[in-house]
């Protein structure tokens, strides 16, 4: 059974908010103010929200549409928070010739958590990258930012089973 997440209950708190609209209001009336916002959103909430997307939208006069178009168009930003244990496998070429695919999937099956996603207890979070820049340990996933790399899915398990 997968632990998949479509949506995650919005934990936001009134001085989080209150931040959010300092910083709309710094930003408001410069040239492509948008983007700078959700930088800032992001760093307060850590990821973007809709509801935080929708409080943008409001105050810049904007559609939600637009707000969220530009969240899902740049990497840079994530629509769910990072679970406690954050995965990420890298998909960039070198890697996926040599099996990161592969990977992926058994990190799937394994935790029940498909690529994109966070666990319903925000234990886990899986993505899928581009390069990370490790091509000589292809292929290669980082979990808290620590390296793994010239893996094959047979050592998925005995990796994830630290973070179990």
């Amino acid at each position: 059974m997968k632990k998949n997440l479509t949506t995650v209950e919005f934990r936001g708190t009134k001085a989080q908010e209150e931040q959010l609209l300092e910083v709309i209001n710094k930003h408001r009336d410069l040239p492509g103010a948008l983007m700078p916002i959700l930088q800032d959103a992001q760093a307060i909430y850590g990821y973007l929200p809709i509801e935080v997307q929708k409080i943008i939208a409001k105050e810049l006069d904007i559609s939600y549409e637009e707000v969220f178009g530009v969240a899902t168009f740049y990497s840079q930003f994530a629509l769910n928070p990072k679970g406690e244990v954050a995965i990420a496998v890298c998909l960039g070429t070198a890697c996926y010739v040599k099996g990161s695919g592969k990977l992926l999937e058994k990190i799937t099956e394994t935790i029940g958590v498909d690529a994109g996603a966070t666990s319903a207890d925000g234990k886990f979070s899986v993505e899928a990258t581009r390069c990370i820049g490790a091509c000589g340990l292809a292929p290669v996933l980082t979990i808290n930012n620590e390296v793994y790399g010239r893996l094959v899915p047979a050592d998925i398990p005995g990796i994830l089973g630290k973070y179990m």
